[in-house]
């Protein structure tokens, strides 16, 4: 099988080395590109007589797809795969493998990461203290005690789930399946209008869905509290940014910590968020870290070697 990995994933050309020699030794052949495509044509060269692809977060359209006439397997190496042609997959009998899981802890770091930061005001204390300023405007509040809202209570939420109970928070939660950690940690299950209004700070790990495109809007935004704060390391459009942007310019809601956008950053310069109060925006980093990566790798390629053995794993499509 011609295996091809169409855009770097982020491990070192001696771990690229020892899964090329793996698969070498069944007889495969593994070709890595160190550089993303600049477009569909370049793409298309690249795909265009493979049976296995390997590919992070770069759109593969329906146009790529269709090109790659003896593709047979997508191992994706992200745990999203709106940037995929399913469509196109699944007309052409291709099956797509995600990589669900390798970022867990990562992103769930990340979350509390920004939401300490907002509540330290540790992003204006820097530069007060370069400018020899003291501690004056910069007080802020502990996370023990604070009600800790999260949307989306799977693998991600529930290990955000884990760490605000170690802060000392208490657990509020959209979801209203029944589940074991909700109740080890006396988790509250409410409607999503409830959550808002009782939460201290929002957390959302829904993936991109239609029902979740503009999941929070002007609506959910006006009942948070108005100390309150909210963070997203899910997805862009679950959140709209317009109204998001409005509340913190108005004062409507304390601060937000976005890592997520519409798009792949660089974002646009008219960005609505990118001049709004009381934000700390991430350049789509939740997901990346080293040992992340190292993870992500190893799905990837158990993924490819599971379809091989035709017992696939982590069917997406």
């Amino acid at each position: 099988m011609k295996i091809v990995m169409v855009e770097p994933i982020n491990i070192s050309m001696m771990k690229i080395e020892e899964y090329r020699q793996r698969l070498e030794a069944e007889g495969h052949q593994l070709i890595a590109y160190s550089k993303r495509a600049e477009d569909d044509q370049e793409m298309i060269k690249r795909v265009k007589d493979a049976d296995i692809l390997i590919i992070a977060n770069q759109p593969l359209s329906a146009e790529v797809v269709n090109a790659a006439e003896n593709l047979k397997m997508i191992s994706v190496a992200f745990t999203g795969f709106d940037h995929i042609a399913m469509d196109a997959c699944r007309k052409n009998d291709i099956l797509v493998s995600n990589s669900s899981g390798y970022a867990n802890q990562a992103v769930a770091e990340l979350a509390f990461g920004l939401t300490i930061n907002l509540m330290r005001k540790i992003k204006e204390s820097d530069p007060a203290v370069r400018a020899g300023k003291t501690r004056a405007g910069l007080i802020g509040n502990e996370l023990a005690g604070k009600n800790f809202g999260i949307i989306g209570f799977g693998s991600i939420g529930q290990k955000t789930a884990r760490i605000a109970d170690a802060f000392g928070c208490s657990i509020l939660v959209d979801d209203h399946k029944e589940h074991q950690l909700g109740e080890e940690l006396g988790v509250e299950y409410l409607p999503i209008s409830e959550l808002m209004q009782k939460s201290d700070i929002v957390s959302l790990h829904v993936p991109l869905k239609d029902s979740t495109v503009d999941l929070i809007g002007a609506k959910e935004i006006a009942q948070m509290k108005k100390n309150a704060i909210l963070i997203n390391t899910a997805r862009g459009p679950v959140v709209n940014s317009e109204a998001l942007a409005e509340a913190l310019n108005n004062e409507k809601i304390a601060g937000a910590g976005i890592d997520v956008f519409e798009m792949e950053p660089p974002i646009p310069e008219d960005h609505p968020l990118l001049n709004a109060k009381n934000t700390i925006l991430t350049p789509h980093t939740a997901f990346a870290t080293e040992e992340a990566f190292l993870k992500r790798a190893k799905i990837v390629f158990n993924n490819i070697e599971a379809w091989l053995k035709e017992e696939p794993q982590n069917v997406v499509s």
